[in-house]
């Protein structure tokens, strides 16, 4: 556990990694484990800083769509949260980080000193797991958020079930949170690509770790890549083009670490 103020960058090696021989530097070559303190609990973030002239692909809660982004920030909630807008309180601890330009922001209840990650020929996959609150993505309508609730208090009120949803079991924490870099620059659909190989990627290692589940209602994805030149960027990013492909390997890796250690 990182001490207050300090940082921890690379994984350790005990984390899944799965290096290539292929050496390329991706947009964020380091990522950060931080720590902070909220309302008398101790909780960490993972932060990315991206530098200039890098796009990011993702659904994260907070800057998401495809866009440019100098900063992405996982951050770690306790079980149980209250809060309603979780977009203002990663923009909060975004702005006690100091940092400054448009940046995507993720959220989870799991623990995130515990995250994973793997390398595949330049990419890098970095996955926080909490699968406490799994089920497959196609679940009966009994299973989903109450007609009528947006979409954003629907995602806060799975973190923390009340009256507004059905709760299929007890709180646990939840969310498989997945953020790749890459050294390329994809175009457009190669960058909305991404985020399907890395989910098909997810789902793979999930089943390959004996999970009965497609994933967790609240699982978010970022790619970043840097911003195309007058070439467009790579065209392609399904799993079968030479960038999904090391996508997928990468993804695959660091779930399947996370998967086999979860709560």
């Amino acid at each position: 556990m990182a001490a207050e103020g300090r940082t921890t960058a690379d994984p350790p090696s005990h984390q899944g990694c799965a290096i290539s021989s292929v050496r390329l530097r991706p947009p964020a070559q380091r990522v950060e484990l931080r720590d902070r303190h909220e309302d008398g609990h101790r909780l960490h973030h993972l932060l990315w800083r991206l530098g200039p002239g890098v796009r990011v692909c993702s659904s994260a809660v907070l800057g998401g769509g495809i866009g440019t982004r100098a900063w992405i920030l996982n951050a770690q909630v306790p079980g149980g949260y209250p809060r309603l807008d979780p977009d203002r309180h990663l923009a909060e601890i975004a702005a006690a980080e100091g940092l400054t330009g448009p940046g995507a922001g993720l959220m989870t209840a799991a623990d995130v000193t515990a995250y994973t990650s793997g390398q595949d020929g330049g990419v890098t996959a970095t996955v926080t797991a909490g699968l406490g609150v799994r089920g497959w993505a196609a679940a009966p309508d009994t299973a989903t958020r109450a007609p009528g609730l947006p979409e954003a208090e629907a995602s806060a009120a799975q973190l923390a079930p009340g009256p507004a949803e059905v709760p299929v079991s007890p709180f646990r924490p939840g969310t498989v949170n997945i953020v790749v870099t890459l050294p390329v620059a994809l175009s457009d659909a190669a960058l909305v690509n991404a985020v399907a190989t890395a989910t098909e990627a997810k789902v793979q290692a999930l089943l390959d770790a004996g999970l009965d589940c497609s994933g967790t209602p609240t699982d978010a994805v970022c790619v970043a890549a840097p911003q195309p030149g007058p070439d467009g960027g790579e065209p392609f990013a399904g799993p079968r083009s030479p960038w999904g492909a090391r996508i997928a390997r990468a993804v695959h890796t660091a779930v399947l670490a996370g998967a086999r250690t979860a709560p």
